[in-house]
């Protein structure tokens, strides 16, 4: 079976190598220079009644197309105004369909934290995620080794951004730190792209309770959002459900109603 992620970050590598060659760190340690102060992704959702992390994403490599004309400047206030809790943004180009302008033009309109969800490999992107304006990023286990995850942690909080850990199975438990600020549970294997949310459920009771805890992709029913509560979850990634309706917006709305 083709293994997806292996191609995605093979890619990526690729993709860093040629944006170093066309900017340097240096330059943008240089840029960084104003940037805001980041908001803190981790406190909204603790201080949420709905804890929903609303995602815009216009492709993904099991799905192809989910919104191709999508436009950040209509949908991301629309997640506002519909009460997200926080903003994932895609921002991997060539299976995902986004971009880094997706977090720059998304920041003037919103108030709310903005996740950079990407496969990050490299501190490079992490300096990218502060100059657009980000104010968390994504680490994933499965893309990483322990020792890169820390140092990239660290680098994170250096830029004052949070880190969202992203785990799959019990085997990347030992990823998660006391540095880390957020613990997510992928339901999609990222491998194969086959989606459970049940995955959240049978790791809820090995994972640290007093981390801000997150379940991603796969959630498409307000009742597994009350599921996922009672089994500690504060926060709810979800992305396709919305996307791939006519008024994302509108349907984000409709879901946060039925989770109450």
């Amino acid at each position: 079976m083709k293994d997806i992620l292996s191609e995605i970050i093979a890619n990526k590598r690729f993709e860093v190598d040629l944006q170093k060659q066309t900017i340097t760190i240096d330059q943008l340690l240089e840029s960084i220079e104003g940037i805001p102060e980041a908001r803190s992704m981790k406190q909204a959702l603790i201080a949420s009644d709905s804890g929903i992390i609303a995602e815009f994403k216009r492709r993904s490599p099991s799905k192809g197309w989910i919104k191709q004309e999508a436009r950040v400047e209509e949908i991301v206030p629309a997640y506002l105004a519909a009460g997200a809790s926080a903003l994932s943004i895609l921002t991997d180009e060539k299976f995902f369909g986004g971009g880094l302008k997706d977090i720059r033009t998304a920041r003037p309109l919103v108030n709310i934290p903005i996740l950079r969800k990407d496969f990050i490999i490299d501190e490079y992107q992490l300096y990218q995620a502060k100059i657009v304006g980000a104010d968390a990023v994504l680490l994933i286990a499965a893309a990483l080794q322990p020792e890169q995850c820390h140092a990239l942690t660290e680098k994170a909080h250096e830029l004052g951004l949070e880190v969202l850990l992203e785990i799959h199975s019990a085997d990347e438990l030992p990823y998660i730190y006391k540095g880390i600020d957020m613990v997510g549970v992928n339901n999609r294997n990222l491998g194969t792209f086959f989606t459970n949310v049940e995955n959240s459920f049978r790791l809820a009771e090995q994972l640290p309770q007093e981390s801000v805890l997150i379940s991603e992709s796969g959630i498409s029913d307000p009742q597994t959002v009350k599921r996922l509560r009672q089994a500690g979850f504060r926060g709810f990634l979800i992305g396709e459900t919305f996307m791939k309706t006519p008024q994302p917006g509108e349907s984000l709305q409709e879901f946060v109603q039925g989770t109450r």
